[in-house]
């Protein structure tokens, strides 16, 4: 056994293995000091969004602290492992690109206003609200996928944060918390036109018309942030004559997490309203009827020529 041990004691006699044996306990009481902290953070903070952030916070302050104290240990040993880091991390850097480009991108977040928690994104082509954000990784509730009109498919997505760097990020929420969305109505030719633009301009009023005043103090603020031109958040009709129908477009603002309903709510009520009307205004629809087409029999002679006797 001494044989085995006799090349190891120079390397068990540096001072660096209990300066390291210091660090990862240091290191271990820490994390469970912060842990406890954090688990507490939920009986004293109910709202959400200040307990989530809360925790971010004890667990930034606790990578400071570790650190800090990893720092202060090896405070006399700095200048040898400046060049066995250097070497080391050369190698570190080319075998971990993707982390580090992650931690690149969770900086870039984080200052450069790309998103926070709830504002709901589109990345990668994978829309969602954003549920966490972590050094690494950016946690998605996806919207989408095979469920329609932006609602929750259930699936919990997790994206690298240096996708920041590859791909556009869509934000619906950050800065202007509101989407333009559309209807089509489809009206029969003869019909009072004028009395279905009113009922139309009547039904987004009453639905939809909370949503302009809100979102022009918002598009206010846009305007004076970004280069760009104001925008009318108004609901609007308007009226399009195609070979089949009279197609009526209802242009509105609605909140982005209200837009399956708020369609619920103006269908609904159009369909009240053109009911009253008494055949004034009616819906279109196309109708497609199959024809059966006629038999025909064929006879082929022995010369070669064919008859077509149609029935």
């Amino acid at each position: 056994m001494q044989q085995f041990l006799e090349p190891l004691r120079p390397l068990l006699a540096h001072p660096f293995l209990p300066q390291l044996a210091e660090v990862l306990i240091g290191i271990i009481v820490i994390t469970i000091i912060f842990r406890a902290i954090s688990a507490s953070l939920s009986h004293y903070i109910r709202g959400a969004d200040t307990r989530y952030r809360s925790r971010k916070l004890v667990t930034l302050v606790s990578y400071l602290l570790m650190l800090l104290f990893a720092a202060s240990v090896f405070s006399d040993s700095l200048g040898q492992l400046t060049v066995i880091f250097g070497v080391v991390g050369a190698g570190i850097a080319f075998a971990l690109q993707e982390v580090i480009a992650s931690l690149a991108g969770w900086s870039a977040i984080s200052l450069g206003q790309f998103y926070r928690p709830g504002d709901r994104v589109q990345v990668g082509g994978i829309t969602g609200d954003v549920i966490d954000i972590s050094i690494l990784r950016t946690t998605l509730m996806e919207c989408g996928a095979w469920v329609k009109a932006d609602l929750y498919s259930g699936r919990i997505v997790r994206v690298a944060n240096s996708f920041v760097f590859k791909e556009p990020v869509y934000n619906y929420s950050r800065d202007f918390p509101f989407l333009w969305d559309e209807i089509t109505i489809p009206v029969k030719y003869g019909c009072d036109h004028r009395l279905a633009r009113r009922i139309l301009q009547q039904v987004a009023k009453e639905q939809v018309g909370e949503y302009s005043a809100k979102a022009q103090k918002h598009w206010n603020q846009m305007v004076k942030k970004f280069l760009i031109e104001d925008a009318q958040v108004e609901p609007t009709v308007t009226l399009l004559a195609n070979d089949n129908w009279m197609e009526f477009t209802i242009r509105y603002v609605v909140n982005f997490k209200k837009r399956r309903i708020t369609k619920d709510l103006l269908f609904t009520q159009i369909l009240d309203e053109i009911d009253k009307t008494d055949g004034q205004v009616a819906l279109a629809s196309a109708t497609f009827h199959l024809v059966e087409t006629p038999t025909f029999n064929v006879s082929l002679t022995n010369q070669g020529n064919s008859q077509y006797l149609g029935q």
